[in-house]
């Protein structure tokens, strides 16, 4: 007996819309990580991007829980002495809430070029218009 594998000229995507409104953002990063990389259909394969189109709403309304906007820090170093910077999840979320999603996700998809490729299904918008509706997307709860 053979093991199928799925080809991504056979795939039938699908698009999920996901109101980000009071969900905690490691369960929703999770939860989209698993539909982009198609872990939701019975034809996985690890090595084909099998995954769906996630559209995400209200990633303003986004929760951090505990002490995470005042304690939890994104770092960078600019390469010059001196370059280091520190921002506060909170600050960030307020100012960027699309990057604050697109990096968690990006920390739970495969490195290299079928990460980027399953990263560029996810459309991610502050309000709770997006520009998607010909593409009829389904609703994607997350508890």
């Amino acid at each position: 007996m053979r093991t199928k594998r799925a080809k991504e000229s056979n795939i039938k995507r699908r698009w999920w819309v996901v109101d980000a409104e009071g969900i905690p953002l490691g369960r929703l990063a999770s939860n989209i990580a698993k539909i982009l990389s198609g872990k939701h259909r019975p034809d996985f394969t690890p090595e084909a991007d099998t995954g769906d189109f996630v559209v995400v709403i209200n990633a303003g309304a986004l929760v951090l829980t505990g002490r995470k906007a005042k304690l939890k820090m994104w770092r960078r170093h600019s390469g010059i002495p001196g370059g280091y910077k520190e921002t506060p999840y909170g600050e960030l979320l307020q100012k960027d809430p699309k990057f604050v999603i697109e990096k968690a996700v990006k920390g739970m998809l495969p490195k290299g070029s079928l990460g980027r490729r399953k990263r560029s299904k996810l459309k991610v918008y502050a309000t709770s218009t997006h520009p998607h509706s010909a593409q009829k997307p389904e609703a994607l709860s997350i508890h």
